[in-house]
């Protein structure tokens, strides 16, 4: 495909996003209505997808209208490219454009759409990071780094850079955390590779890392991961001491791949379904990574930031609340609760764990510390709780 064409795909794509097709279904079935397309070109055209998700506003702003072709007009004068260049027809490029295209808008955008956040979300965003909003909103506009996780109870850091080098993927340790490097070349080949399959590294984020490493985790304690998803903070915490370790979700099929994840690591981990849980407790450290808007993993996800509504913030707030209150309950006395999220709207982190706090007699913060995006990571939180 021609560079030209990508982006017609990517326009067709993103004229399904709008109609309401979510990102990864539209994006699968162009991929399979189009065979011709090679890896390269699938890759590209995904990039520019979601690259138009990450600047939704902008880009439609800059290009002068909400359709797939207007965002993609504007997005190549967000990059300084001239667009007469790729919208010429050729080679199943875009048509080229008219003669209402070719003169850029005039009208200023307010500081939410040049920043690309919801107008209704753009207080509560702004109050929550401070003088770090802008630079956090920035941030989330930008594609976001690969993080490894080295498996320590395997490997050192420095000797799974050596065996991902031999394999053509470039890293540098990452300061989040002691465990985290991050990739700078040879990204797509990671799943292939001897390290990630040998279970010497894992894909997981720096600051994901660094709320593992924030933990109390000592050995021979019974830890509960309570809502474990795919396991990466479970064999995180697998991989710093000996623990007796069990994973908790919800919904336990999304634990499915975590105990083939764990037999690579080479860690232990035993899964239990809600109907179960109280014959493994009580547990001295309780870890509830729990559902949140993922405002710090937006630039990964991106079309959960426009897909959010206050509604639904409201009701992931509810389930916050209530996973603490039922968690704690799962603490051995003098046991340690900790409450995690990605994200950096102050109503999901601080509120939540004074709110527990005013209602819950008994606890004390020890310890809470939040990682922002434009930090060079995710953006999280998590604050660690003891029970007297």
């Amino acid at each position: 495909m021609t560079p030209g064409a990508r982006l017609q795909a990517a326009i067709e794509v993103l004229d399904q996003i709008s109609a309401g097709t979510p990102a990864e279904k539209a994006l699968t079935g162009w991929a399979r209505r189009s065979r011709f397309a090679g890896s390269k070109d699938r890759a590209a055209v995904r990039d520019h997808v979601f690259d138009a998700l990450r600047c939704w506003r902008s880009h439609a702003a800059l290009g002068g209208g909400t359709s797939g072709r207007a965002r993609i007009l504007g997005g190549l004068r967000d990059q300084g490219v001239a667009p007469e260049t790729l919208f010429n027809g050729v080679g199943h490029a875009p048509a080229a454009l008219t003669e209402a295209e070719q003169t850029p808008p005039q009208a200023e955008m307010s500081e939410a759409e040049r920043l690309d956040i919801p107008d209704w979300l753009w207080d509560a965003f702004s109050q929550s990071l401070g003088p770090d909003s802008e630079a956090a909103a920035l941030a989330l506009r930008q594609r976001a780094p690969v993080h490894l996780r080295v498996n320590l109870a395997r490997t050192t850091r420095e000797a799974a850079q050596a065996a991902l080098a031999e394999q053509g993927i470039q890293t540098h340790p990452h300061p989040a955390a002691t465990t985290a490097l991050e990739v700078t070349e040879g990204a797509r080949k990671i799943r292939n590779c001897d390290a990630f399959q040998s279970g010497l590294v894992e894909l997981q984020d720096a600051a994901s890392q660094a709320v593992v490493e924030l933990l109390p985790l000592q050995d021979g304690q019974s830890v509960l991961d309570y809502c474990a998803g795919g396991g990466g903070k479970t064999l995180a915490m697998a991989a710093l001491a000996d623990v007796s370790l069990v994973a908790h979700d919800a919904n336990y099929a999304r634990m499915t791949d975590l105990p083939a994840r764990a037999e690579r690591a080479g860690a232990k981990v035993a899964l239990s379904n809600s109907h179960d849980l109280q014959q493994h407790g009580p547990f001295d450290l309780v870890l509830c990574d729990v559902p949140c808007s993922g405002s710090g993993s937006w630039r990964r996800a991106p079309d959960g930031k426009w897909s959010l509504t206050q509604e639904r913030l409201d009701s992931i707030q509810t389930t916050q609340s209530r996973i603490l209150d039922q968690a704690s309950q799962l603490v051995a006395q003098g046991g340690t609760l900790a409450y995690a999220t990605c994200s950096m709207l102050e109503a999901e982190n601080m509120v939540q764990v004074n709110r527990f706090l005013a209602r819950t007699p008994g606890w004390t913060l020890q310890e809470m510390k939040s990682w922002k995006v434009h930090e060079g990571h995710d953006g999280f939180f998590v604050a660690v709780l003891t029970h007297a």
